[in-house]
């Protein structure tokens, strides 16, 4: 080393003046370190720089998880918020044809879905004047068909809220936007001791937007909202 300087005068003096700009540049400190290395000689291991090497990959690692986990959060909250509003306007309604209304307008295009029905199992059928004029978002079945459809005929349990991807033959619900739906959503509810089960199907046409590794929870409870202004209804 020598005590020259082989530097610009102001270049050195801003380092002397302020070393921790070199300290905190990781571009700066990774040339440095490899000058260092190659001052050593090829036989010589530093293990200091090997240190800062798996230090430098763990605080990428670190960073990457940081951000991902601030995007989760912030994804979480833009949903919470939605489910809200979406309850928000769904407890508007005055009237049961209303309520059926907007839970096909205003509440879908809240939750950002391109179809919802709900289904009621019955004795009733299609033909019965008091469901036509429920439009389109209502439909009647048979006892036993909600298990099925969420099953696809299988006997297991079924959950409240099940997550999938489905292709145009399966939508058998979806009349005219059979073609278009690619994921569903399908919403097990529970009317009360004495009534027969039903489910809200929620179909949207992009096929990542319901998919089984996505969390319930917010549609799990609005399900449970569903549930319980359903039964006021029909009480």
């Amino acid at each position: 080393m020598t005590s020259k300087p082989l530097m610009e005068t102001h270049v050195r003096d801003k380092i002397i003046a302020d070393p921790e700009v070199l300290l905190e540049d990781a571009d700066i400190m990774r040339a440095l370190v490899a000058a260092n290395e190659q001052s050593m000689g090829g036989n010589i291991v530093d293990l200091r720089g090997i240190a800062m090497e798996r230090l430098e990959a763990r605080l990428d690692r670190l960073e990457d998880t940081h951000r991902s986990v601030i995007a989760a959060a912030y994804e979480n909250l833009a949903g919470t918020n939605q489910v809200h509003r979406a309850v928000l306007r769904m407890m508007d309604a005055t009237k049961f044809e209303n309520f059926l209304h907007d839970m096909s307008t205003d509440v879908a295009d809240t939750l950002r879905v391109d179809s919802m029905k709900l289904v009621l199992e019955t004795e009733a059928n299609d033909d019965d004047p008091a469901v036509k004029q429920m439009g389109a978002v209502l439909g009647v079945v048979k006892p036993g068909f909600t298990d099925d459809y969420v099953n696809r005929g299988r006997s297991n349990p079924v959950r409240q809220v099940t997550l999938r991807q489905i292709q145009p033959e399966n939508a058998a619900l979806y009349g005219d936007k059979a073609d278009f739906i690619r994921s569903e959503a399908c919403l097990k509810l529970d009317f009360g001791a004495g009534r027969l089960p039903g489910m809200l199907v929620m179909g949207a046409e992009d096929p990542h937007q319901f998919t089984p590794q996505q969390g319930t929870d917010l549609l799990t409870f609005f399900a449970g909202v569903f549930e319980r202004a359903m039964r006021r209804w029909l009480s």
